[in-house]
Protein backbone atom coordinates (compact mmCIF):
# COMPACT_ATOMS: atom_id res chain seq x y z
CA UNK A 1 0.00 0.00 0.00
CA UNK A 2 0.94 3.63 -0.40
CA UNK A 3 0.55 5.97 2.57
CA UNK A 4 -0.59 9.56 1.97
CA UNK A 5 0.60 11.87 4.75
CA UNK A 6 -1.57 13.79 4.11
CA UNK A 7 -4.04 15.52 1.83
CA UNK A 8 -6.06 16.38 4.92
CA UNK A 9 -3.42 18.13 7.02
CA UNK A 10 0.24 19.17 7.09
CA UNK A 11 1.78 16.28 9.02
CA UNK A 12 5.45 17.23 8.37
CA UNK A 13 4.94 20.75 9.77
CA UNK A 14 2.73 20.11 12.79
CA UNK A 15 2.69 16.41 13.52
CA UNK A 16 6.09 15.04 12.57
CA UNK A 17 6.92 13.80 16.08
CA UNK A 18 3.58 11.95 16.13
CA UNK A 19 4.34 10.48 12.72
CA UNK A 20 7.75 9.17 13.75
CA UNK A 21 6.19 7.69 16.90
CA UNK A 22 3.68 5.92 14.68
CA UNK A 23 6.51 4.41 12.62
CA UNK A 24 8.18 3.23 15.83
CA UNK A 25 4.97 1.62 17.07
CA UNK A 26 4.25 0.19 13.63
CA UNK A 27 0.63 1.28 13.24
CA UNK A 28 -1.73 4.24 13.20
CA UNK A 29 -5.40 4.81 14.02
CA UNK A 30 -7.45 6.78 11.48
CA UNK A 31 -11.05 7.84 12.00
CA UNK A 32 -13.42 7.45 9.08
CA UNK A 33 -14.36 11.02 8.00
CA UNK A 34 -17.87 9.79 7.16
CA UNK A 35 -18.32 7.88 10.43
CA UNK A 36 -16.20 9.27 13.26
CA UNK A 37 -16.87 6.30 15.55
CA UNK A 38 -15.29 3.92 13.06
CA UNK A 39 -11.52 3.70 13.47
CA UNK A 40 -9.15 1.83 11.18
CA UNK A 41 -5.95 0.37 12.56
CA UNK A 42 -3.42 0.55 9.75
CA UNK A 43 -0.07 -1.20 9.78
CA UNK A 44 2.97 0.96 9.01
CA UNK A 45 5.38 -1.94 8.72
CA UNK A 46 7.97 -1.53 5.94
CA UNK A 47 6.85 -4.98 4.75
CA UNK A 48 3.48 -3.61 3.61
CA UNK A 49 4.21 0.10 3.01
CA UNK A 50 5.30 0.45 -0.61
CA UNK A 51 5.81 4.17 -0.34
CA UNK A 52 4.93 7.32 1.59
CA UNK A 53 3.88 10.58 -0.02
CA UNK A 54 4.22 13.62 2.23
CA UNK A 55 2.20 16.79 1.53
CA UNK A 56 3.53 19.93 3.16
CA UNK A 57 4.29 23.64 3.03
CA UNK A 58 7.15 23.52 5.52
CA UNK A 59 8.83 20.22 6.45
CA UNK A 60 11.51 21.94 8.53
CA UNK A 61 10.71 19.83 11.64
CA UNK A 62 11.59 16.66 9.70
CA UNK A 63 14.97 17.73 8.31
CA UNK A 64 17.07 16.29 11.14
CA UNK A 65 15.10 13.03 11.36
CA UNK A 66 15.07 11.84 7.77
CA UNK A 67 17.32 8.90 8.64
CA UNK A 68 14.33 7.43 10.49
CA UNK A 69 12.75 6.92 7.06
CA UNK A 70 15.59 4.75 5.77
CA UNK A 71 13.41 1.62 5.63
CA UNK A 72 10.80 3.38 3.48
CA UNK A 73 10.48 4.67 -0.06
CA UNK A 74 9.07 8.19 -0.02
CA UNK A 75 8.89 11.61 -1.59
CA UNK A 76 7.48 15.04 -0.76
CA UNK A 77 4.78 17.11 -2.41
CA UNK A 78 6.10 20.53 -1.35
CA UNK A 79 3.75 23.49 -1.92
CA UNK A 80 5.58 26.76 -2.47
CA UNK A 81 3.65 29.58 -4.07
CA UNK A 82 3.60 33.36 -4.13
CA UNK A 83 0.79 34.23 -1.70
CA UNK A 84 1.32 36.47 1.30
CA UNK A 85 -0.05 36.41 4.83
CA UNK A 86 -3.43 37.65 3.60
CA UNK A 87 -3.93 34.21 2.04
CA UNK A 88 -1.55 31.94 4.00
CA UNK A 89 -1.41 33.58 7.44
CA UNK A 90 0.68 31.01 9.30
CA UNK A 91 3.31 30.13 6.70
CA UNK A 92 6.74 31.39 7.86
CA UNK A 93 9.01 33.56 5.76
CA UNK A 94 9.51 31.96 2.38
CA UNK A 95 12.85 33.65 1.78
CA UNK A 96 14.24 32.93 5.24
CA UNK A 97 12.72 29.53 6.06
CA UNK A 98 10.64 27.79 3.40
CA UNK A 99 12.91 28.17 0.37
CA UNK A 100 16.06 27.23 2.34
CA UNK A 101 14.19 24.19 3.69
CA UNK A 102 13.22 23.20 0.14
CA UNK A 103 16.88 23.40 -0.87
CA UNK A 104 18.17 21.53 2.20
CA UNK A 105 15.58 18.78 1.83
CA UNK A 106 16.53 18.24 -1.80
CA UNK A 107 20.22 18.19 -0.94
CA UNK A 108 19.60 15.52 1.69
CA UNK A 109 17.31 13.16 -0.23
CA UNK A 110 17.63 14.09 -3.92
CA UNK A 111 15.57 16.29 -6.21
CA UNK A 112 13.56 13.31 -7.50
CA UNK A 113 12.02 13.11 -4.02
CA UNK A 114 10.91 16.75 -3.85
CA UNK A 115 8.03 17.77 -6.12
CA UNK A 116 7.33 21.50 -6.28
CA UNK A 117 3.65 22.45 -6.15
CA UNK A 118 2.54 25.93 -7.18
CA UNK A 119 -1.13 25.75 -6.31
CA UNK A 120 -3.95 26.54 -6.11
CA UNK A 121 -3.79 29.41 -8.58
CA UNK A 122 -6.43 32.12 -8.42
CA UNK A 123 -6.67 35.75 -9.51
CA UNK A 124 -7.88 38.87 -7.75
CA UNK A 125 -6.94 42.54 -7.61
CA UNK A 126 -3.56 41.74 -6.04
CA UNK A 127 -2.75 38.30 -7.43
CA UNK A 128 -3.02 39.03 -11.13
CA UNK A 129 -1.77 36.97 -14.04
CA UNK A 130 1.33 39.16 -14.28
CA UNK A 131 1.92 38.78 -10.55
CA UNK A 132 1.92 34.96 -10.80
CA UNK A 133 4.27 34.99 -13.78
CA UNK A 134 6.69 37.32 -11.99
CA UNK A 135 6.83 35.28 -8.79
CA UNK A 136 6.80 31.91 -10.51
CA UNK A 137 9.99 33.01 -12.25
CA UNK A 138 11.50 34.25 -8.98
CA UNK A 139 10.74 30.95 -7.23
CA UNK A 140 11.98 28.89 -10.17
CA UNK A 141 15.23 30.82 -10.07
CA UNK A 142 15.75 29.74 -6.43
CA UNK A 143 14.61 26.11 -6.48
CA UNK A 144 14.72 24.79 -10.05
CA UNK A 145 18.03 23.09 -9.33
CA UNK A 146 16.41 21.23 -6.43
CA UNK A 147 13.44 19.60 -8.16
CA UNK A 148 12.48 17.97 -11.45
CA UNK A 149 9.01 19.37 -11.96
CA UNK A 150 6.29 21.72 -10.81
CA UNK A 151 2.68 20.65 -10.41
CA UNK A 152 0.10 23.40 -10.80
CA UNK A 153 -3.65 23.54 -10.28
CA UNK A 154 -6.36 26.18 -10.36
CA UNK A 155 -8.64 26.92 -7.46
CA UNK A 156 -11.89 25.06 -6.90
CA UNK A 157 -14.39 26.92 -4.76
CA UNK A 158 -16.07 24.53 -2.32
CA UNK A 159 -19.27 25.39 -0.49
CA UNK A 160 -17.75 24.67 2.91
CA UNK A 161 -14.87 27.11 2.30
CA UNK A 162 -16.63 29.96 0.50
CA UNK A 163 -16.95 31.94 3.72
CA UNK A 164 -13.21 31.64 4.35
CA UNK A 165 -12.22 32.92 0.90
CA UNK A 166 -14.85 35.65 0.59
CA UNK A 167 -12.46 38.45 1.75
CA UNK A 168 -10.17 37.63 -1.17
CA UNK A 169 -12.68 38.48 -3.92
CA UNK A 170 -11.40 35.54 -5.91
CA UNK A 171 -11.78 35.36 -9.67
CA UNK A 172 -11.70 31.80 -10.94
CA UNK A 173 -9.40 31.77 -14.00
CA UNK A 174 -11.11 31.45 -17.37
CA UNK A 175 -9.81 29.02 -19.99
CA UNK A 176 -8.25 31.94 -21.91
CA UNK A 177 -6.51 33.18 -18.77
CA UNK A 178 -5.28 29.67 -17.98
CA UNK A 179 -3.76 29.35 -21.44
CA UNK A 180 -2.16 32.79 -21.15
CA UNK A 181 -0.66 31.85 -17.80
CA UNK A 182 0.65 28.42 -18.77
CA UNK A 183 2.19 29.87 -21.93
CA UNK A 184 4.40 32.01 -19.70
CA UNK A 185 4.95 29.31 -17.09
CA UNK A 186 6.01 26.81 -19.77
CA UNK A 187 8.64 29.18 -21.15
CA UNK A 188 10.03 29.74 -17.66
CA UNK A 189 10.05 26.00 -16.92
CA UNK A 190 12.00 25.26 -20.09
CA UNK A 191 14.49 27.98 -19.23
CA UNK A 192 15.10 26.46 -15.81
CA UNK A 193 15.15 22.82 -16.89
CA UNK A 194 11.99 21.61 -15.17
CA UNK A 195 8.64 20.45 -16.50
CA UNK A 196 5.05 21.26 -15.50
CA UNK A 197 2.01 19.05 -15.02
CA UNK A 198 -1.49 19.75 -13.68
CA UNK A 199 -3.34 18.32 -10.69
CA UNK A 200 -6.93 17.18 -11.25
CA UNK A 201 -7.67 19.64 -14.07
CA UNK A 202 -10.15 18.93 -16.86
CA UNK A 203 -8.52 21.34 -19.30
CA UNK A 204 -6.20 19.81 -21.90
CA UNK A 205 -2.88 21.68 -21.97
CA UNK A 206 -1.02 19.13 -24.07
CA UNK A 207 -0.14 21.71 -26.73
CA UNK A 208 1.92 23.52 -24.09
CA UNK A 209 3.75 20.33 -23.18
CA UNK A 210 1.82 20.06 -19.92
CA UNK A 211 0.45 16.65 -18.95
CA UNK A 212 -1.94 15.54 -16.23
CA UNK A 213 -0.17 14.72 -12.95
CA UNK A 214 -0.21 11.63 -10.76
CA UNK A 215 0.43 13.23 -7.37
CA UNK A 216 0.37 9.79 -5.74
CA UNK A 217 2.76 8.61 -8.42
CA UNK A 218 3.37 4.90 -8.95
CA UNK A 219 6.10 5.55 -11.50
CA UNK A 220 8.02 7.93 -9.23
CA UNK A 221 7.94 5.41 -6.39
CA UNK A 222 9.03 2.65 -8.76
CA UNK A 223 11.94 4.75 -9.96
CA UNK A 224 13.03 5.68 -6.45
CA UNK A 225 12.54 2.19 -5.03
CA UNK A 226 13.69 0.26 -8.12
CA UNK A 227 10.69 -2.04 -8.06
CA UNK A 228 7.37 -2.32 -9.85
CA UNK A 229 3.93 -1.86 -8.29
CA UNK A 230 0.79 -3.68 -9.37
CA UNK A 231 -1.57 -0.95 -8.23
CA UNK A 232 -4.59 0.75 -9.77
CA UNK A 233 -5.86 4.31 -9.99
CA UNK A 234 -7.55 5.60 -6.86
CA UNK A 235 -11.29 5.06 -7.32
CA UNK A 236 -12.12 7.28 -4.35
CA UNK A 237 -10.83 10.45 -6.02
CA UNK A 238 -12.63 12.59 -8.59
CA UNK A 239 -12.45 11.57 -12.24
CA UNK A 240 -9.82 14.15 -13.17
CA UNK A 241 -7.44 12.98 -10.45
CA UNK A 242 -4.60 10.80 -11.74
CA UNK A 243 -3.48 9.50 -8.35
CA UNK A 244 -2.93 5.85 -7.66
CA UNK A 245 -4.61 4.13 -4.70
CA UNK A 246 -3.38 5.16 -1.27
CA UNK A 247 -4.47 5.31 2.35
CA UNK A 248 -4.54 8.77 3.92
CA UNK A 249 -3.59 8.90 7.60
CA UNK A 250 -4.50 12.55 8.22
CA UNK A 251 -7.63 14.16 9.66
CA UNK A 252 -9.64 17.15 8.45
CA UNK A 253 -9.73 20.34 10.51
CA UNK A 254 -6.29 19.83 12.06
CA UNK A 255 -3.95 21.93 9.86
CA UNK A 256 -2.78 25.17 11.46
CA UNK A 257 -1.41 26.74 8.27
CA UNK A 258 -4.68 28.67 8.08
CA UNK A 259 -4.69 28.99 4.28
CA UNK A 260 -7.97 30.64 3.32
CA UNK A 261 -8.42 28.51 0.19
CA UNK A 262 -7.97 25.17 1.99
CA UNK A 263 -10.66 22.54 1.41
CA UNK A 264 -9.54 20.48 4.43
CA UNK A 265 -10.34 23.10 7.10
CA UNK A 266 -13.92 24.21 7.58
CA UNK A 267 -13.45 26.19 10.81
CA UNK A 268 -10.35 27.66 12.44
CA UNK A 269 -12.06 27.30 15.83
CA UNK A 270 -12.44 23.59 15.21
CA UNK A 271 -8.80 23.39 14.11
CA UNK A 272 -7.67 25.04 17.35
CA UNK A 273 -9.85 22.73 19.44
CA UNK A 274 -8.61 19.63 17.65
CA UNK A 275 -4.97 20.72 17.85
CA UNK A 276 -5.41 21.16 21.59
CA UNK A 277 -6.40 17.50 21.79
CA UNK A 278 -3.27 16.30 19.98
CA UNK A 279 -0.96 13.90 21.82
CA UNK A 280 2.19 12.92 19.93
CA UNK A 281 2.18 9.53 21.67
CA UNK A 282 -1.42 8.67 20.75
CA UNK A 283 -2.28 6.33 17.86
CA UNK A 284 -4.88 8.94 16.82
CA UNK A 285 -3.88 12.31 15.39
CA UNK A 286 -6.02 13.98 18.01
CA UNK A 287 -8.34 12.93 20.79
CA UNK A 288 -8.72 9.53 22.44
CA UNK A 289 -10.53 6.31 21.71
CA UNK A 290 -14.00 6.49 23.23
CA UNK A 291 -16.29 3.77 24.52
CA UNK A 292 -18.58 4.07 21.48
CA UNK A 293 -15.70 3.78 18.98
CA UNK A 294 -15.18 0.62 16.97
CA UNK A 295 -11.61 -0.26 15.97
CA UNK A 296 -11.09 -2.58 13.03
CA UNK A 297 -7.75 -3.64 11.64
CA UNK A 298 -7.61 -2.81 7.96
CA UNK A 299 -6.30 -5.60 5.77
CA UNK A 300 -3.35 -4.21 3.84
CA UNK A 301 -0.59 -5.72 1.77
CA UNK A 302 2.32 -4.80 -0.46
CA UNK A 303 1.72 -4.30 -4.18
CA UNK A 304 5.36 -4.83 -5.08
CA UNK A 305 5.98 -7.17 -7.95
CA UNK A 306 9.17 -9.00 -7.11
CA UNK A 307 9.33 -11.06 -10.30
CA UNK A 308 12.47 -10.46 -12.30
CA UNK A 309 12.08 -8.84 -15.69
CA UNK A 310 14.24 -10.33 -18.45
CA UNK A 311 13.48 -7.59 -20.97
Amino acid sequence: MIISASRRTDIPTYYSEWFFNRLTDGFVYVRNPMNIHQISKISLSPDVVDGIVFWTKNPTPMLNRLDELDQYIYYFQFTLNSYGADVEPNIPSKNNIVIPTFQKLSQKIGKDKVVWRYDPIFFNEKYTLDYHVKYFRMLADKIAGYTEKCTISFIDLYKNTQRNVSPLNIQVPTEIQIEQLVTQFSKIAVQYGIYIDTCAEKIDLDKFGIKHAHCIDKERLERIGQYTLDIDKDKNQRTECGCFASIDIGTYNTCKNGCLYCYANFSQKTVSNNFGLHDSKSPLLFGVVRDDDVIKERKVHSFRNCQMKLF
